[in-house]
């Protein structure tokens, strides 16, 4: 029952004092390996093991979990090995996840591992921009990108691979500085904007429903921080929304968060709201609430006919 449990394993080399290897539960993480520079030194009591073919240095911390010491710069062929042999053990029901930041952003190229960025910046610093583009074009296609990025005046290329991500979560000034939401192809984005302007959002909303664009697309959440509102009427009335009936009661809109394990809660918030969009080229319907400085936008697997059949 323990092993069925188990959906992913977690590479954590995001800190570098305390990079680690784990599987993580609802509230809890079980600790694998806890890696460690070679260039401390090694008590007496360590051992070594064959793992897929290369003999690694091992030392027990605690009852709990082993501490794999190696020297830094051997680290592509180390933990390739180790890949491989969780690979070889758990075999391809297992999800495996690589975490890394901007202050050491190695992301090996295995087979079966997705890619996490966690990267923060200030756009007083034009080396932080540079950077974010040499690791996007350097590495594979992430499946989450976690940013703040305060004071950008520079926007990410339209064909950055960025915003091929399978989910985004961005802090930012704006919704187009640096990230322009408008040029996101992934499923999922949240955003923190300070300064949102009001014609971006009906601008992306009214594209999404003529199907011009996001068509994988299944959640929005999109934040005005320090009490600021939306002005909902002028967005509601310029995208065309329709309504249900309001003494029928709404299905809520959730899904599975690409990274809700990490980073928050693992379903998006639901949304119950008696205002959807139609998209134009597949009766495709969405949910949009829009409640003080929040505005949520859910994607249904359903026409408009089978949505409303969910009514109740």
């Amino acid at each position: 029952m323990r092993f069925k449990s188990i959906g992913r394993i977690v590479y954590d080399i995001e800190n570098m004092n305390h990079q680690s290897i784990y599987i993580p539960y609802e509230s809890s993480e079980d600790v694998i390996l806890r890696c460690w520079d070679i260039s401390e030194k090694l008590k007496n009591d360590y051992f070594q093991l064959n793992v897929y073919g290369k003999l690694l240095d091992f030392q027990y911390v605690t009852c709990r979990y082993l501490m794999v010491a190696f020297n830094q710069c051997n680290k592509e062929s180390v933990f390739e090995s180790i890949h491989n042999y969780f690979l070889d053990f758990f075999g391809d029901t297992v999800k495996n996840q690589w975490i890394a930041n901007n202050y050491m952003p190695y992301f090996p190229r295995l087979p079966n591992l997705s890619l996490i960025l966690i990267f923060r910046g200030t756009g007083n610093d034009k080396g932080n921009m540079k950077k974010l583009e040499n690791i996007i074009s350097s590495s594979p296609i992430m499946e989450h990108i976690r940013m703040t990025f305060w004071g950008a005046i520079v926007t990410l290329k339209p064909e950055s691979k960025f915003y091929q991500a399978e989910s985004i979560e961005i802090g930012q000034d704006s919704l187009t500085i640096p990230v322009d939401l408008g040029y996101f192809q992934g499923t999922q984005a949240f955003f923190i904007c300070y300064n949102c302007k009001t014609w971006d959002l009906i601008e992306f909303l009214n594209r999404w429903k003529s199907g011009e664009a996001f068509q994988k697309l299944e959640y929005l959440k999109v934040e005005l921080p320090f009490g600021n509102e939306f002005r909902r009427t002028e967005i509601l009335n310029a995208i065309g929304v329709k309504h249900i009936d309001e003494k029928k009661a709404p299905p809520p809109h959730t899904v599975p968060r690409i990274c809700g394990w990490r980073f928050s809660r693992p379903n998006t918030d639901p949304i119950i709201s008696h205002t959807y969009l139609v998209r134009e080229t597949d009766n495709r319907v969405a949910s949009i609430l829009i409640k003080g400085g929040t505005l949520s936008f859910g994607v249904w697997n359903e026409t408009e006919e089978g949505f409303l059949a969910m009514l109740k």
